[in-house]
């Protein structure tokens, strides 16, 4: 079963793409938890609910209220008529987990409608969800912002780390990235060692870190040591814009 959580136009806020208009696809599921990175979000029933910044589309159990279920193709293409799009705009598909739809006909169906309309496709990722490009060649045409999560999001190393996965997508995918989200306190040699376990299964693709956070306050008490840290090591240091600009306000 296909769920969308949101839905929304705005600006990417990470990554290569940082500024470019872009609406968002948030689809609801995940195959993490991610409660190492301690943000929390209230349910309606008053549950505080630990996980990731997007933990309402990840625990169906306590935000099922705005979890919507797509059984048709229309469904996910009418939203582009809902607002006054740039021909062509691109188009982010995020979570939770977006790929673990990678599989399901109706989603695979909607990827190719967008790229009739010349629509760039991005994915926002965890990086552990193999692809069949080889049977669905859509997936060649999108870009993958791999997302892989570190040691700070308390997910165990064989769960987070697909060093197969990612190679595959870094490989066949149109574009790809990595994309890290680090706090100032996990800035040392074991992040080093982190981060290159991790790129070494595409070390031809470019390394963006982003600050942790999700609200302003956290982004920016750990912005000025990454920036530092990427100085040092030559990746792109990443921005947050729209947690800096909209702080936690969700919809942006």
């Amino acid at each position: 079963m296909l769920y969308l959580v949101e839905h929304f136009y705005s600006i990417q806020g990470e990554g290569r793409y940082v500024g470019s208009p872009s609406l968002f696809f948030r689809f609801g599921g995940c195959n993490m938890k991610c409660e190492g990175f301690g943000c929390k979000e209230k349910a309606q029933d008053g549950t505080e609910v630990l996980g990731c910044d997007t933990v309402y589309a990840v625990n169906k159990e306590h935000f099922s209220h705005a979890w919507i279920e797509i059984n048709s193709v229309e469904q996910l293409l009418n939203i582009l008529e809902l607002y006054e799009l740039p021909e062509g705009v691109d188009v982010v598909l995020t979570g939770g987990e977006p790929l673990i739809y990678a599989n399901d006909p109706l989603f695979v169906s909607f990827l190719e409608k967008l790229r009739e309309n010349n629509h760039r496709i991005t994915f926002e990722t965890n990086g552990t969800i193999a692809i069949d490009f080889e049977k669905y060649p859509v997936y060649k045409e999108c870009v993958f912002a791999l997302s892989v999560k570190l040691e700070n999001s308390g997910e165990s190393l064989a769960k987070r780390l697909r060093g197969g996965v990612i190679n595959s997508i870094a490989t066949h995918a149109k574009d790809a990235f990595f994309k890290f989200s680090i706090d100032e306190d996990s800035i040392n040699m074991a992040l080093d060692d982190e981060i290159e376990q991790i790129t070494e299964h595409a070390p031809f693709i470019d390394v963006y870190c982003m600050p942790l956070g999700g609200n302003k306050a956290d982004v920016e008490k750990n912005t000025l040591a990454l920036i530092e840290y990427c100085k040092n090591k030559g990746y792109n240091f990443s921005d947050r814009l729209h947690i800096r600009i909209w702080d936690e306000n969700k919809g942006v």
